[in-house]
């Protein structure tokens, strides 16, 4: 693994990204044909993540990949305020459980575990990788590949409708556009981390209310979008691009 990361960056991130949402998937499926929703997701992503922990660790990767504090005080973030809004609207209206015991707990688990896979893959692997030759791209694409990952949602037994998977794609760039200028700034993946596991995590909550899921869904796109959208300005105003390689 070592040996494949020295001789091309880009191209451990790209197979990282392939083997984890193909076995991501596959486990998914085989979780179902088991009967109990994560069952195999989650132990297959509790291994994942703990070889890609200790090969950073090992590596002596820390610092590269944001497993450290931020350089930058919370208070310029906004105390990641707009992330906690986010992060809190699969609890908007009358929440209940989508499942019961075992389930929720290993679904928790399961999505705890892919908040920090992504993460890391994402908005450490790959963005590191293309960052050195072209910033800008580096944080575009590190957005946009995150954001399509989500439409194999469409194939991979999950129940995700075309309409609500555009939905979770643009969800998704726009978070990850977030997150990535987060990291850049801060140096920390923590943060990313924290969040993106606390968000998946939620989602074990389901609501119910008197508007129709579609005209739910998109009132919660909308307010996302919007909060999103302002926090996006916010950090490209707060922390201009130009500053940071003159540092």
């Amino acid at each position: 693994m070592t040996k494949l990361y020295k001789k091309s960056e880009i191209t451990f991130a790209i197979l990282w990204i392939v083997v984890y949402v193909v076995l991501s998937s596959l486990a998914d499926q085989l979780s179902e044909t088991v009967g109990v929703t994560k069952s195999v997701t989650a132990a297959l992503q509790i291994v994942m993540s703990l070889i890609l922990f200790f090969w950073i660790r090992n590596n002596h990767l820390n610092g590269k990949y944001g497993f450290c504090r931020s350089e930058v005080p919370a208070k310029r973030f906004l105390y990641y305020l707009p992330l906690i809004i986010i992060a809190s609207t699969s609890l908007w209206g009358r929440a209940r459980l989508q499942y019961g015991f075992p389930e929720a707990f290993l679904f928790m688990i399961s999505m705890c575990c892919v908040g920090f896979l992504e993460e890391v893959i994402f908005r450490g692997l790959l963005f590191r990788a293309m960052e050195k030759n072209n910033l800008k791209s580096a944080l575009i694409v590190s957005s946009l590949t995150f954001g399509i990952g989500h439409i194999v949602n469409l194939f991979n037994g999950s129940g995700k409708d075309l309409p609500s998977t555009m939905c979770q794609i643009v969800f998704a760039v726009l978070v990850g556009f977030v997150l990535v200028l987060i990291f850049y700034h801060g140096k920390s993946l923590i943060p990313c981390i924290l969040f993106h596991s606390l968000n998946n995590a939620l989602t074990v909550f389901t609501t119910e209310g008197s508007l129709s899921p579609q005209t739910e869904m998109i009132i919660n796109l909308l307010i996302i979008a919007v909060v999103l959208g302002g926090y996006i300005f916010y950090l490209i105003k707060a922390f201009p691009m130009k500053e940071e390689h003159s540092r």
